[in-house]
């Protein structure tokens, strides 16, 4: 599975990282340029760019004309991250095909949530994929990626980090993971969770990690890195 490219263009060396750390840990590859010229290099010369995040204010050449110049050949998703607040600006950036205006300062985890908003919309991430972190869950094909690699999951297993993923940040009792993965017709107790977890955590690796024990109750899915 390959993973989504983000072009990241902004003159300011901090936000470009800030950014670009959050996209990261999303599981997005980052490609950053410093101003408008290096955006153009970097944007006409890989064609597999899935999406660009565009300040507005740059050296050289503005987002604006950046803009202009990458609708003339593609559609590509764009986000145009600025200071400006006036309306005739952000009516602006429409008009020229922008996908979403976002305007500084702004929280990371909701310009994240954009993004993976705007590639589900583009057909990029389909239903039947899960991106959760560096976990990747392809549902047709039944396969899992940590990290980029692909991992070998019992059926059982399977269903268990599907199950986690879709339930996110939610503290999950043993007794609710037993009836949804196990079914109610399970002849057996809540231990086989834990055994079924501990396998799954080392299969992973380090984004095991995310599968957090919540003493007293059960497991949450989180990804905190």
């Amino acid at each position: 599975m390959e993973e989504i490219k983000i072009l990241v263009v902004d003159d300011e060396a901090r936000m470009r990282k800030l950014v670009g750390d959050f996209l990261k840990k999303s599981g997005y590859l980052v490609l950053e340029a410093g101003d408008g010229e290096e955006a153009e290099d970097i944007f006409f010369s890989d064609h597999k760019i899935g999406l660009v995040i565009l300040d507005v204010m740059m050296p050289k050449l503005d987002g604006w004309e950046v803009l202009k110049n990458i609708r003339q050949v593609s559609d590509v998703p764009v986000i145009m991250l600025t200071a400006r607040t006036q309306e005739q600006d952000e009516l602006l950036g429409f008009k020229l095909g922008v996908d979403e205006y976002v305007t500084k300062p702004f929280s990371p985890k909701v310009l994240v949530a954009r993004v993976e908003a705007i590639l589900r919309r583009s057909g990029q991430i389909t239903e039947d994929e899960l991106v959760e972190g560096k976990i990747k869950v392809d549902m047709s094909a039944h396969q899992v990626y940590s990290n980029g690699q692909c991992i070998d999951l019992s059926a059982k297993e399977f269903e268990l980090l599907v199950y986690f993923m879709k339930n996110k940040n939610k503290a999950l009792p043993r007794e609710a993971i037993l009836n949804h993965v196990w079914n109610f017709d399970y002849v057996g107790d809540a231990r086989t969770i834990d055994t079924h977890v501990k396998k799954l955590r080392s299969k992973l690796g380090a984004t095991g990690s995310y599968i957090k024990t919540i003493w007293g109750v059960g497991y949450k899915f989180e990804v905190i890195e």
